[in-house]
C-alpha cells in the first residue's frame, strides 16, 4: 500500500497543505456505465497519496436528476447510484485515511434541485405556505404579475425567476431546476446543520461550500433591479456596491455558525469557500471565527504576466495574514478552461469565443503553454498556503475544446440559446492508461467523449518518464514537504518579467520574459526545475526551485 505522509491530526494541517480535487464523474469508473463513481475513485486513491497530496476535494455525489452535474441535490443524506451508494462513500472514507488522506466534500447550499421533496411540497402548496418560506417566491409585478419581480439575472443565462402556474415566481441564480433556498428561514439552517453533522459523523474532514457569498439576499420589497450587474466577472460586484444577491454581509453570520460545528470535532474539522468576491472582501470569510479557507479566483485568473503576478500575490498574503490566515492557490478547476490552454492563448484572449470556434481562432500556442503551465506549477507550490490541483493538472491536460455539440452536458449551452459551450472541455474524463475503450478511466466508455491520442496523457504513459508532468509534480510535491513550517516569505531582487522570492529556505525563481535571464552564481544546483536548466541560466516560461540552505 502506498503510503502518504500527511500531517495526520494536527489541526493546522490545511495551512500549507495540498489538496487533490476529485471531480468524481471524470476521475474513474468501477462499473462501466460511463460515469465515473466513488468505487472508481477509491480504487486510484494510491494515485493521489502517491502524488504527494494530502487531502481529496470530492465534487458533489449526492442523489440528483444531474441538471447541472450533481450541483442540483434532491438528497443531501445519500449517495446518487450513479456514483454508487453510501456504504462505497464509508469504503472511500476508510481507504483515503488509511493512506493519509484526508477528505473534503462539496456542501451545496444556496439552492437544491427541483425534485427535493421540500420544493415539491412548496409547488403544492398554497403562496404564504410554511414550505414555500424554504424558498424565495415572490408576486410578479404589473397588474396581473405576469412581469418577473426584477430584471435579476442568472448565471447561467437569463432571468433568475421562473413562473409557476399559480401566478407566483421563484428564484435560481443558476438553472431553473435548481431553485434557491431562503436562508431567512430557520428551518434552512437548521437543517443543514444537520447535513453537516451527518457527514461529519461519517468521518469526513471538511466541506468546500458552493456559492458560499451567495446564501443570503435582499428581498425587501419593491427589489431593487441591477441593470446586469449580476454578471459581473467572477460573481463579484464593483467595490462597495451593495448587491442584492452576491456577498451580502449577512452570509457571515451563516459561516460563524458553521465554524461552531466543525470545532466541536476532535481534531476540529475545516472549510473552504467558493467566495467569487472582491480581493478586498475575501479575507472577511477567512476570519477566525469564519471559516478556514476561501478560493482564490484572482490567481487562478492570473494573465501569464510578472508585474500582474506579483500584485495578485502580495494583495493575497496581505488579505489572508490580515485575519490569521494564508491565501489558497489555484490553477484550474471544473468551472474554468485549464490553465495549460489559457496560457497557451494570446493575452486578453476571450475563452468563451474561443470554446465556440472548437479553440481554433486564435490558434494556440500548445508548446508555449505546456512550458508555462509546468512553470506556473512550480510557481504555485512554492508559494505559502494551500495549493489545490485539479485532477489531470498532473498529467498536463489540455482543454478539450472540440467536443461536438450534441455531447455537450453543461446546462450553460441550453440556458445561453447555444452561445456558450459551457465547461464540458475542462470535464472531459481522466486517461489512467494507453489504450482501452475509455483509456482505462473505467471498462466501458466515457460520458464526455476523449480525444483521440488521450492516451499518451495517460500515467500509465508518463510514469517514469523524466521529462513529464507526472514525474514533474511527483518530485515538486516531495520537495515541497520538506519546506513546510516556515510561513514566511520574501521577494528578491527580480529583472524585468521575472519573480524571485523565499518561502523559509526555499527560493523560486520564474523567467515569465521572452529572453533567457542569469541565475544567481550558487555552489549547489537547481532543487527542481520546470525546464531544461543548467544552473547558470534560466529560459523563459521556466521556474527553478533553489535550495538557500544546502542540507
Amino acid at each position: 500500500m502506498t503510503q502518504s505522509t500527511s500531517r495526520g491530526d494536527d489541526a493546522d494541517w490545511w495551512r500549507e497543505s495540498v489538496v487533490y480535487q476529485i471531480y468524481v464523474p471524470s476521475f474513474a469508473d468501477a462499473d462501466g456505465d460511463g460515469m465515473g463513481d466513488l468505487r472508481g475513485a477509491a480504487d486510484r486513491l494510491g494515485h493521489v497519496a502517491e502524488l504527494g497530496a494530502d487531502a481529496v476535494w470530492l465534487t458533489p455525489f449526492y442523489r440528483s436528476p444531474w441538471a447541472d452535474g450533481g450541483y442540483d441535490v434532491s438528497d443531501y443524506r445519500d449517495v446518487d447510484p450513479r456514483h454508487g451508494t453510501l456504504e462505497d462513500f464509508r469504503e472511500l472514507l476508510e481507504r483515503a485515511h488509511a493512506l493519509g488522506l484526508k477528505v473534503i466534500v462539496d456542501i451545496v447550499p444556496n439552492h437544491c434541485s427541483s425534485e427535493h421533496p421540500w420544493f415539491a411540497e412548496a409547488l403544492a402548496s398554497p403562496p404564504g405556505s410554511p414550505a414555500r418560506d424554504r424558498f424565495v417566491f415572490m408576486d410578479g409585478r404589473g397588474p396581473d404579475g405576469g412581469e418577473p419581480p426584477s430584471d435579476w439575472q442568472s448565471k447561467f443565462g437569463g432571468g433568475v425567476w421562473t413562473r409557476v402556474p399559480d401566478g407566483q415566481w421563484y428564484m435560481h441564480i443558476f438553472a431553473a431546476e435548481q431553485p434557491d433556498l431562503n436562508w431567512e428561514n430557520p428551518e434552512v439552517a437548521a437543517e443543514f446543520e444537520s447535513i453537516l453533522r451527518f457527514w461529519l459523523d461519517l468521518g469526513v474532514d471538511g466541506f468546500r461550500i458552493d456559492v458560499a457569498h451567495g446564501m443570503r439576499k435582499d428581498l425587501c420589497l419593491p427589489l431593487r433591479d441591477t441593470n446586469g450587474s449580476d454578471s459581473a466577472p467572477l460573481n463579484a460586484p464593483p467595490e462597495g456596491h451593495d448587491h442584492p444577491f452576491w456577498d451580502r454581509d449577512e452570509v457571515h453570520d451563516i459561516h460563524r455558525a458553521w465554524r461552531k460545528i466543525l470545532d466541536e470535532y476532535t481534531p476540529p474539522r475545516i472549510a473552504v469557500a467558493e467566495a467569487g468576491v472582491s480581493q478586498a472582501r475575501l479575507p472577511l470569510y477567512t476570519r477566525p471565527d469564519e471559516l478556514h479557507q476561501a478560493f482564490n479566483f484572482p490567481y487562478l485568473r492570473c494573465p501569464w504576466d510578472a508585474a500582474a503576478y506579483r500584485e495578485v500575490i502580495d494583495s493575497s498574503l496581505e488579505g489572508a495574514r490580515s485575519v490569521g490566515s494564508l491565501p489558497t492557490w489555484v490553477l484550474s478547476n471544473h468551472d474554468v478552461v485549464r490553465h495549460l490552454s489559457r496560457h497557451a492563448l494570446p493575452a486578453g484572449t476571450d475563452t468563451v469565443a474561443w470554446l465556440m470556434s472548437d479553440g481554433r481562432e486564435p490558434a494556440a500556442d500548445e508548446e508555449a503553454g505546456r512550458r508555462r503551465a509546468r512553470a506556473a506549477a512550480l510557481l504555485t507550490l512554492a508559494l505559502p498556503g494551500t495549493a489545490y490541483l485539479y485532477q489531470g493538472e498532473e498529467l498536463g491536460l489540455p482543454e478539450v475544446a472540440d467536443l461536438p455539440r450534441e455531447a455537450l452536458r453543461d446546462p450553460m449551452w441550453e440556458r445561453t440559446g447555444n452561445a456558450r459551450k459551457g465547461r464540458d472541455g475542462c470535464r472531459v474524463p481522466l486517461p489512467w492508461e494507453r489504450s482501452g475503450p475509455s483509456c482505462g478511466f473505467g471498462p466501458g466508455g466515457s460520458w464526455l467523449p476523449q480525444p483521440d491520442g488521450w492516451g499518451e496523457y495517460s500515467v500509465e504513459a508518463q510514469t517514469g518518464r523524466p521529462d513529464s508532468f507526472l514525474e514533474l509534480y511527483r518530485a515538486a510535491l516531495k520537495t515541497r514537504r520538506s519546506f513546510t513550517g516556515d510561513e514566511s516569505f520574501t521577494w528578491l531582487p527580480a529583472r524585468e518579467g521575472e519573480l524571485a522570492f523565499r518561502k523559509g529556505a526555499l527560493e523560486c525563481r520564474v523567467n515569465l520574459s521572452g529572453a533567457p535571464l542569469p541565475l544567481p552564481p550558487r555552489e549547489a544546483g537547481p532543487l527542481l526545475a520546470s525546464g531544461a536548466c543548467d544552473g547558470r541560466t534560466l529560459p523563459p516560461d521556466t521556474a527553478v526551485w533553489l535550495d538557500t540552505q544546502p542540507r
